[in-house]
């Protein structure tokens, strides 16, 4: 796998490894996403009061990208899995909602991490970060009574497919 450079920024999704030091260039790389995506939403969203706060069209069609940079962005932790693929990190995990364009976020980590005891908590903080960037949230519960969001454009936003 290249760095940053070699294959341009990703946000964390949860499903890749983290380098549990801090990372400045990481941050700065985040921050530069974050601002080109609200960049991106004023020049897109002129007929709205507040642009800043309505998903731009692209952000609709690559969802869970735009989720996990606004996760990032917030300050929030991306969980994290090692090369056999064993959770090595407490944190958010995003995949494909049920819905087209929808985004599940799951709080999950490694077993004794505490995950399931801190989901509730760090959930309502994933939600509010992606509300006050204009994200319709739903919380729901799933197997075993654990909780996880499903996340989808605003009422009027077109979605892919044609939603």
């Amino acid at each position: 796998m290249g760095t940053e450079h070699e294959t341009g920024f990703e946000p964390a999704t949860g499903n890749g490894s983290r380098n549990p030091a801090p990372d400045v260039r990481r941050d700065a790389s985040v921050r530069a996403a974050f601002e080109g995506m609200l960049q991106i939403r004023r020049l897109t969203n002129t007929g709205h009061a507040s642009p800043e706060r309505v998903p731009a069209p692209w952000e609709t069609h690559q969802p869970i990208r735009a989720i996990a940079l606004a996760l990032e962005a917030s300050g929030l932790a991306a969980s994290a899995v090692d090369d056999s693929g064993l959770r090595t990190a407490a944190g958010y995990r995003l995949e494909q909602g049920e819905v087209p364009g929808s985004v599940r976020v799951e709080w999950v980590g490694p077993a004794g991490s505490g995950a399931a005891h801190a989901e509730e908590g760090e959930l309502a903080l994933c939600a509010a970060a992606l509300r006050e960037l204009g994200w319709t949230v739903l919380l729901y519960r799933g197997p075993r009574r654990r909780r996880f969001l499903e996340v989808e454009p605003p009422a009027g936003v077109r979605r892919p497919n044609g939603g």
